[in-house]
């Protein structure tokens, strides 16, 4: 299954996972506004089967997003305040939009995740890097600012963290980004395939019921007080006492337990 007229974005689904990839290796899959849309597009269509438990997005070729497209930029300059506000409302959607998906989305990066494109993966509810992936916000070197993705950015890691990211502009290896909190697991390049497959497998084997209620909870948790996420997490509870999966889970988990002295 091919998303995007110009086949900017690839969706295919098998087993449960859904593999999104970015199709413009010889732009370093360079977020445009065609490939932004379609992009949308994929997410939501893979979310709406019944079947996928997990979302993979990974780049074909060497780097998984070299962040705004030239061409792209090259129209900022020119843009009116409304165009560029419109093109900024696009990909704000595209991050908000992974977020509210009833699924896992997972990066798999290898090679660079720059400006929009480090944004992009760490967007993503996991990621899954190489070894020799870098990650980096350079914006700065052109007196721009990475404004969107700060606000992800400020949710993985420490506030000082992350001012030395988006005002140094420097990239980080893959090690140091996953020693930051930026990302979720480092896989060497040689073993990387077999590695994100295994634990998009195992991700994907959970209680889809349970995964998804998680995922709720976790970012429904962003804006409230500490009461208010009590609450929340009580009331989340008690809908996933409710489903198939709980219910299943406590069964199997008593008939495997030996009876206790105080139960009898």
């Amino acid at each position: 299954m091919t998303v995007g007229a110009d086949r900017d974005v690839l969706l295919t689904v098998e087993e449960g996972i859904a593999r999104v990839v970015l199709n413009r290796p010889e732009k370093r899959n360079a977020l445009s506004p065609a490939l932004i849309g379609s992009l949308k597009e994929a997410l939501i269509e893979a979310a709406a089967q019944p079947s996928v438990r997990v979302i993979a997005l990974s780049g074909a070729g060497a780097d998984f997003c070299s962040g705004a497209d030239l061409a792209a930029l090259r129209d900022v300059a020119a843009a009116s305040v409304l165009e560029n506000l419109a093109d900024v409302d696009a990909l704000a959607e595209l991050f908000l939009l992974i977020r509210q998906l009833r699924v896992p989305v997972v990066a798999l990066v290898r090679g660079r995740a720059l400006a929009g494109g480090c944004g992009l993966a760490t967007a993503c509810d996991l990621v899954l890097a190489s070894e020799s992936a870098s990650f980096g916000y350079p914006e700065v070197r052109i007196g721009f600012v990475p404004a969107m993705v700060t606000a992800i950015l400020r949710r993985n890691v420490s506030e000082k963290r992350a001012f030395d990211l988006i005002t140094g502009g420097e990239p980080v290896a893959a090690a140091e980004a996953e020693r930051l909190g930026l990302i979720n697991r480092v896989y060497r390049d040689g073993s990387f395939d077999s590695e994100a497959e295994g634990y998009l497998r195992s991700l994907a084997s959970r209680s889809a019921s349970a995964v998804q209620l998680c995922k709720r909870l976790l970012y429904l948790q962003d804006s409230l007080d500490f009461a208010a996420a009590v609450r929340t997490g009580a009331d989340l509870n008690v809908v996933a006492r409710m489903t198939e999966d709980t219910r299943g889970g406590i069964a199997r988990f008593l008939d495997r337990s030996p009876a206790r002295a105080d139960d009898t």
